[in-house]
């Protein structure tokens, strides 16, 4: 199990990596493609939208397949998509390829999810899921600080060829670790969708999608935010990246461990809460430097401590349709990722400044608030009690 774990992490880590990887070097991508700010904030919507798009897409097409060789054949996508970005001559055509690198991500971790759940012990399914979004947490420990120097001095194309390799290597561990195992039971495209006319994943993907923007709208401006606000060198930022990915790791694991322990859907909404404090913090205090440093960690650990609860109801509340319930996760995650960017965007295109990024933030996220209560009050029994094993 472990194993297999590692293999599908590995696969979190790449495409945590290539997602992630861009909001750091933002500012050197916008000047060797010589285009502004909020233009290369675009090629994190494109990346978000490839997985909103690709998510459904893919699950339609593959849904019958082995769990296995749908996992091969996302990273197969993937990696040809982080060559293409890796070589893309103008910001048009880094456009499409970041549309592709994106296309198979909510569909990888919806697979995942269900292999995890297999393969997780009685009482252990959100420490698998966990385990498996570590990768994504690792990415931004590691592969964004290394990827960020690696940007500012040599070259920003650099990295994505080295995500393509990583997607190569996650292929063959994939194919060495993970069993052949059975696809879900077989259905027709009608049978995966059938979930959604019940109003709980309608309401579990406005709290996601909602929520994320509000983290996004803030974080992905974090290196103009923490240099023009902040008023902290450029070089500060890579060591920045560290301690957000550390943040991150943290807050992933307590997410996954409180989740398995208490409700997963009161312990993501107190999540939410803290964000909000947080955002609102960082708006009003932000030219303090090292209380924005201490914010950035905050913010950055809940991003990822709602992630194994949420991914645990959307599997609970999408009988029928397991596969299509953790790749709508994922498309709410990244839809969220792409609101939050060009919600961004617009406030410092309209000339409010950076820091209002974070005020933009927390709206977006009080709103998620709000629908998760009523998410909560509608259906206590799924969000009060954990759920041991999903078939």
């Amino acid at each position: 199990m472990r194993k297999s774990l590692f293999a599908l992490s590995m696969g979190a880590f790449c495409l945590g990596l290539a997602e992630f990887i861009m909001m750091s070097i933002l500012p050197d991508v916008a000047h060797k493609l010589d285009i502004s700010i909020a233009q290369a904030g675009n090629l994190i919507a494109a990346y978000a939208l490839g997985v909103c798009i690709g998510a459904p897409l893919i699950v339609i097409v593959t849904r019958n397949y082995p769990l296995r060789r749908i996992l091969v054949l996302l990273m197969v996508i993937f990696s040809v998509g982080s060559c293409l970005t890796a070589i893309a001559p103008n910001y048009w055509l880094a456009l499409c390829a970041r549309f592709i690198t994106g296309f198979p991500h909510g569909a990888f971790f919806g697979v995942s999810v269900i292999v995890a759940n297999r393969l997780a012990k009685d009482g252990k399914v959100n420490a698998a899921i966990a385990s498996v979004m570590m990768g994504m947490t690792v990415a931004n420990l590691l592969g964004v600080p290394l990827g960020n120097l690696l940007g500012h001095y040599v070259s920003w194309r650099l990295i994505f060829l080295f995500t393509a390799v990583c997607g190569v290597l996650t292929i063959l561990a994939i194919l060495r670790w993970i069993p052949v195992l059975q696809p879900q039971p077989k259905s027709n495209i009608k049978g995966q969708f059938s979930f959604l006319s019940k109003k709980e994943p309608w309401l579990l993907m406005g709290v996601t999608g909602l929520g994320n923007a509000g983290i996004f709208a803030w974080y992905s401006y974090v290196s103009p935010f923490m240099t023009q606000v902040a008023g902290l060198n450029v070089d500060v930022i890579p060591f920045l990246m560290v301690l957000s990915g550390g943040s991150m790791c943290l807050g992933n694991y307590l997410g996954g461990r409180f989740s398995d322990r208490y409700a997963p859907g009161m312990v993501a909404m107190m999540i939410q809460f803290i964000m909000v404090l947080a955002l609102v913090t960082i708006f009003f205090f932000g030219k303090y430097d090292q209380l924005s440093i201490f914010m950035m960690c905050i913010i950055a650990g809940c991003l990822f401590g709602v992630s194994a609860p949420q991914q645990q109801l959307f599997l609970v509340h999408s009988e029928g349709g397991a596969m299509m319930g953790g790749a709508m996760a994922q498309l709410a995650f990244n839809l969220g990722n792409a609101l939050g960017a060009f919600g961004g965007g617009v406030a410092i295109s309209g000339g409010s400044g950076v820091s209002y990024t974070a005020l933009v933030g927390a709206v977006f996220v009080s709103l998620s608030i709000i629908i998760f209560i009523a998410f909560n009050r509608s259906n206590p029994e799924k969000a009060e009690v954990p759920v041991a094993s999903f078939p």
